[in-house]
């Protein structure tokens, strides 16, 4: 059985880290590069990176951005934002990503799915999904979509998606605890690994979403304190969580 995974997430607007509550109010918490390379030599299992802007404004994500990072880290990454094609996730790829994550684009049309399991390889395919209510939500969490998440995770799975990444809206920023039973209902409808977004805010909260999920993002509770991914792992340790040491 693989070890619960630890991930930072870098969610980024105009080249800079952004966190916010609830998908609102973003403020500027760091450079990608250097808060990437500092998670990386800390030793985190995996890292995201996700263009939280470039679905509203229409474009890709930063390649460019994505070139810089890939050469300053010693682990796997997952890039997402403003991905539509089997042609952006092949230049994602080719840039230093090891997986893309897929979340509008994959609502507005499902079949993105299979064809970027055809051409990658389901292992490289994460669809992302924001929720709200336990009802998914697109557009950086703009728009409606009046679909379950557990029930779209089951058929993203289903059209070749080999991980979920679901961040509740509800609990994103909050660092009162994830959303347990948003995160349950989702990992009981698949079989593929689940990623646990939104709300952590200490060793317990990380501790319970790895009971349900196989790893836990981490944002606010590492930004402000990147030095902080170390202790938590000794934290969870003595909360009886199996984790990797760094």
């Amino acid at each position: 059985m693989p070890l619960p995974r630890l991930i930072p997430c870098l969610d980024v607007a105009a080249g800079r880290v952004v966190k916010g509550v609830r998908f609102q109010g973003l403020r500027d918490v760091g450079d990608p590069v250097e808060l990437g390379s500092g998670y990386s030599d800390a030793g985190a299992d995996e890292l995201v990176f996700l263009d939280v802007k470039a679905t509203l404004d229409g474009r890709r994500t930063l390649v460019d951005l994505v070139h810089r990072i890939s050469e300053r880290l010693a682990i796997p990454f997952t890039v997402g934002g403003g991905v539509r094609s089997v042609a952006d996730a092949e230049e994602l790829l080719e840039a230093g990503a090891d997986k893309v994550a897929v979340n509008s684009a994959a609502l507005e049309r499902p079949e993105l799915l299979t064809e970027l399991a055809g051409r990658l390889g389901s292992q490289a395919v994460v669809i992302a999904i924001d929720a709200e209510g336990g009802r998914v939500r697109s557009r950086a969490g703009t728009t409606e979509t009046g679909r379950d998440a557990a029930a779209w995770a089951r058929e993203a799975e289903s059209r070749g998606a080999g991980e979920v990444l679901l961040t509740s809206i509800d609990a994103d920023g909050t660092r009162a605890g994830y959303d347990l039973e948003l995160t349950a209902s989702v990992a009981d409808a698949v079989d593929v690994p689940v990623i646990a977004s939104g709300g952590a805010g200490g060793a317990e909260h990380v501790a319970a979403a790895l009971e349900i999920a196989q790893a836990a993002l981490l944002a606010s509770i590492l930004h402000e304190d990147p030095n902080r991914l170390a202790g938590l792992r000794t934290e969870l340790r003595d909360l009886g969580v199996t984790v990797r040491w760094s």
